[in-house]
Parts: C-alpha cells; sequence; structure tokens
C-alpha cells in the first residue's frame, strides 16, 4: 500500500511540480490544463488514461472543451502519495 507523504515531501514535490498546488479542504493535489480545443485536451486524456491504467492510480477530472480539471490523491493511502507525483510528472511530460 502506498504511504501518504508528509507535509513537507508534498511542499517539496509540488515546487517540481509547476502549476500545480495543494488543494485546502482536502489532502490532494490539483491543476488545470488548458489546450488550444477539444480535440487536444481529449487526446492528452486519452494518452493519461492509458498510462494511469497501467499504474492502477486514477485521476479524478473533468474535462469542458478544452480544459481539464484534475484532482490527484491517493485514497488508499489518505492523502498525496508518491503515485501522485509520479502520475502529475506524467501528465506534465504529455502535455509538453
Amino acid at each position: 500500500m502506498p504511504e501518504r507523504l508528509s507535509a513537507e515531501e508534498k511542499t517539496r514535490a509540488l515546487q517540481g511540480l509547476p502549476g500545480w498546488s495543494a488543494l485546502i479542504d482536502r489532502d490532494a493535489i490539483t491543476r488545470r490544463f488548458v489546450f488550444a480545443d477539444f480535440n487536444e485536451a481529449f487526446g492528452w486524456m486519452s494518452r493519461v488514461a492509458l498510462a494511469a491504467e497501467k499504474m492502477n492510480h486514477h485521476p479524478e477530472w473533468c474535462n469542458a472543451w478544452n480544459r481539464v480539471e484534475v484532482i490527484l490523491t491517493t485514497h488508499d493511502a489518505g492523502g498525496v502519495s508518491e503515485l501522485d507525483i509520479t502520475l502529475a510528472t506524467l501528465m506534465e511530460n504529455l502535455a509538453g
């Protein structure tokens, strides 16, 4: 089972993830991605979905046209874990 990151570990990890921030009302991280259009946003979501399935770690997200709002947390750990940091990094890399 993944372990929840300490507040210090989470802060340090977020420093390496520009655009990501901690949610105030729960132990999770969030970011809004904006793409050129719906096709680009949906294509990115598809690539992330394939990688997330391989990781067996899935994002909470919502898509509206060219925007994707993402929340990452590890429910089994009760908050942010290294899995979330890994998935956030992957999302950044796929977004270019």
